[in-house]
């Protein structure tokens, strides 16, 4: 493990420098005009920036309230915030309304309002040059005849119709065993196959090209290997990839101090994506969101790092404290309610690629709105992205505070702290954290 910590840390002084000379350039010229879906960059440019703030878009409940058009009326605000992608719920036909079961992938009439209000929200977020993230469900699919063993493991009178030889042999079909963990319940996906490989990145591609996304979201990563999401990442071009690879944290009595196999299997499936994809800091928040309750010691570790994959691999790692599966109604596993605005005075000011959740953004009133989008123009305003340093000052039960990029100074936790020297000013303070910049 060590080594490739290693490996991993020179290839981010590396990326500091690109990042940086990039951020140089980018200064120097007059911004691009609108490009058309076809001759959009490839996706380093935005991992090399690392200037991302991303924001998810909905919650488990979202289709009952004619979600596209609701988003498309707070597309202004969502700009105006400063948010540079948006992470959308499956856009697909889907036998359950959330998304997350899917059959007829060409159908863009869902739950969540009609293909025209899709395109018309997707054009809505273009203009204000903000970019739309699909939520790609490719490790399983509902089928719609029996086939094989009487199960529902054919896909005809679709587009996409398969038969039993592109369902994994784990799941009731014909087609080779799975090359990853199993979705119960429905057939998942071969991905060993070549015609449906085929025909997962001509669906990619239309979605980038025809319909208008520029960002993926790959659903339940740990279902097929990573050198399939390569392969699909540099077939169809997203400007920017995350991956949902959830393991679970280190337990024994309570979690473990000590995660990092579990940030290194995040890691792992990281660099078998060729570093294409970010993923899901899970690590970061399993951690925090024990820390937050007097157990602030738990964010430093042994090398005096962040402990979650942040520490290791920040500009690919999607710090955020809470999702549609984690929280919202389902609550599988939810952050402290009382803590959230200290959650994120960390991810909104240390390294990684943050992202706020929908119900913190719009369904905790008006004060906790004001108050990320405070520390969002803190992050812009000194220039913090996703490879800035840190350095951790204080890390015990009480009292968190931390450095990065020697512009910016933070506090977490009821113990009382300031940082030494007349050039750091209060920039915003509130229930259990202080930021101060230059």
């Amino acid at each position: 493990m060590g080594g490739f910590n290693s490996t991993v840390e020179t290839m981010e002084n590396v990326e500091t420098m690109q990042a940086t000379q990039t951020m140089q350039t980018m200064q120097t010229v007059q911004p691009k005009k609108e490009v058309s879906y076809e001759t959009e960059p490839f996706t380093g440019n935005v991992i090399q920036n690392g200037r991302e703030i991303l924001l998810q878009a909905f919650n488990w409940e979202s289709h009952k309230y004619d979600w596209w058009r609701n988003l498309e009326n707070k597309v202004p605000d969502i700009a105006k915030s400063g948010f540079t992608s948006v992470w959308l719920p499956p856009p697909s036909h889907s036998i359950a309304p959330e998304g997350y079961l899917p059959q007829n992938l060409y159908s863009l009439n869902s739950a969540y309002g009609s293909e025209h209000q899709l395109k018309s929200l997707l054009q809505k977020l273009r203009s204000y040059k903000v970019r739309a993230m699909a939520d790609i469900v490719i490790n399983h699919r509902v089928g719609t005849h029996q086939g094989h063993g009487g199960m529902y493991n054919r896909f005809d009178g679709m587009p996409l119709p398969w038969d039993e030889h592109a369902v994994t042999s784990c799941s009731g079909g014909l087609g080779n065993r799975s090359t990853g963990d199993n979705f119960n319940g429905v057939p998942n996906i071969d991905h060993t196959q070549n015609h449906v490989r085929k025909d997962i990145i001509g669906w990619l591609t239309w979605l980038r090209k025809s319909i208008g996304f520029q960002d993926f979201r790959f659903d339940f990563a740990k279902g097929y290997a990573a050198k399939y999401v390569k392969e699909y990442v540099e077939e169809s071009k997203p400007l920017f990839s995350i991956g949902e690879y959830w393991d679970s944290c280190s337990y024994s009595s309570g979690l473990d101090h000590n995660q990092d196999n579990h940030r290194q299997r995040i890691i792992n499936w990281i660099d078998e994506t060729g570093g294409l994809c970010a993923a899901f800091d899970f690590t970061t928040k399993g951690v925090l969101q024990e820390a937050i309750k007097g157990q602030l010691w738990r964010l430093r570790d042994s090398q005096g790092k962040p402990s979650g994959v942040m520490g290791w691999w920040p500009s690919r790692a999607v710090t955020f404290i809470e999702n549609h599966d984690t929280g919202s109604t389902q609550r599988h596993w939810p952050f402290p309610s009382s803590h959230v605005i200290q959650g994120y005075a960390y991810i909104l000011t240390h390294p990684g690629l943050p992202m706020v959740f929908y119900d913190h953004f719009y369904d905790c009133g008006q004060s906790m709105h004001d108050q990320i989008v405070k520390l969002m123009e803190i992050r812009k305003r000194s220039d913090i992205h996703s490879r800035s340093s840190i350095r951790i000052l204080e890390a015990k039960s009480n009292l968190y505070a931390a450095i990065i990029g020697e512009k910016l100074c933070m506090k977490i936790g009821d113990g009382a702290w300031c940082p030494n020297g007349e050039e750091w000013k209060l920039a915003t303070s509130g229930h259990g954290y202080a930021i101060w910049n230059k």
